[in-house]
């Protein structure tokens, strides 16, 4: 029986959720085809709704000719429309239905939606951050993010939470992995800040790094900010294997394509960012990948051909 109604408009917004992944992102695209397909699927549809947030703030809507004050109020129906279809189950919009159904299937509510778009919100306004503030936004745009990837991570395919192992209770794992979430996502977004320094700086005004004149940027300063990335890495690294045997692979294969990025910004003089935008090479990419699917062998051969068929995209 062909499928209907609302099962086919879910499916729908789930195909949509995931072309935004793999078109916006080949790095989290490429580590998803390594989760089994339930997971894979959350973090499309997480995904889906960070990326349109983002674009709102950053780029499109600006350059539809979107003021500041009409990106924010769009941003706002986007923020009011997730909480409504966190209550009904339903969107209009396909990229929020999506997200809408993973969130009610993994546990993902307010408590980490609300610090998300407060960070977007704050694109719109602030052009520059003290520790405080950077710290706030740091934990809304990146660190809530890797608590929902956790949410996921974290549910069965019946939707049945954590249960004890490893020799902990479930709420002791949880804050375990949680933590690493958090630390892995904060080293993305700096990687992020660093990486596209010459487009804040050119472009949108904005400076992610409190006391640094960016216009200016020394390799000293830009080491301090790597070392801190390291440590944020290091910390997320020792608790991959305390997630779900299933999502190790796919974690641990997106912190070392970020992991690499960073150390090619290492690498990288500091003028040289100030004016253009570092990137990992396909070839780099898909050396790191075949690396952790040598030393991590995936349980599924659904996934390793998913991998494969995806390898050209990674270029």
């Amino acid at each position: 029986m062909a499928t209907t109604g609302l099962d086919l408009y879910s499916a729908v917004a789930a195909e949509q959720s995931r072309v935004v992944l793999h078109r916006y992102s080949t790095s989290f695209g490429v580590a998803s085809l390594l989760l089994p397909s339930a997971k894979r699927q959350h973090i499309a549809q997480i995904y889906g709704l960070v990326r349109l947030a983002d674009e709102i703030v950053d780029g499109p809507a600006e350059a539809s000719g979107l003021n500041t004050a009409e990106q924010g109020g769009i941003l706002d129906a986007l923020e009011a429309e997730t909480y409504r279809a966190l209550g009904t189950g339903f969107s209009s919009n396909f990229v929020v239905h999506a997200f809408a159904q993973t969130a009610r299937g993994v546990g993902i509510d307010e408590r980490l939606i609300r610090p998300f778009f407060a960070s977007m919100r704050a694109d719109l306004t602030q052009e520059t951050h003290n520790e405080q503030s950077i710290r706030e936004y740091i934990y809304g745009s990146a660190e809530v993010v890797g608590l929902m990837c956790v949410a996921s991570f974290l549910t069965d395919s019946r939707g049945r939470r954590l249960v004890a192992r490893q020799g902990r209770d479930a709420d002791d794992l949880r804050q375990v992995v949680e933590d690493g979430a958090c630390h892995l996502g904060a080293a993305f977004q700096k990687i992020n800040f660093l990486r596209d320094i010459a487009d804040d700086v050119t472009g949108l005004g904005r400076n992610y790094f409190p006391g640094v004149d960016l216009a200016a940027l020394t390799d000293a300063q830009k080491n301090v900010i790597l070392d801190d990335i390291d440590r944020d890495v290091a910390i997320a690294r020792s608790t991959i294997p305390m997630l779900p045997v299933d999502s190790r692979s796919a974690v641990l294969l997106a912190t070392e394509l970020f992991a690499a990025l960073a150390q090619k910004l290492r690498r990288s003089p500091a003028e040289l960012l100030r004016t253009e935008r570092v990137r990992l090479t396909g070839f780099e990419k898909s050396m790191i990948a075949g690396q952790v699917l040598s030393s991590a062998p995936l349980r599924r051969s659904e996934n390793t051909r998913l991998w494969l068929s995806r390898r050209r995209e990674a270029r």
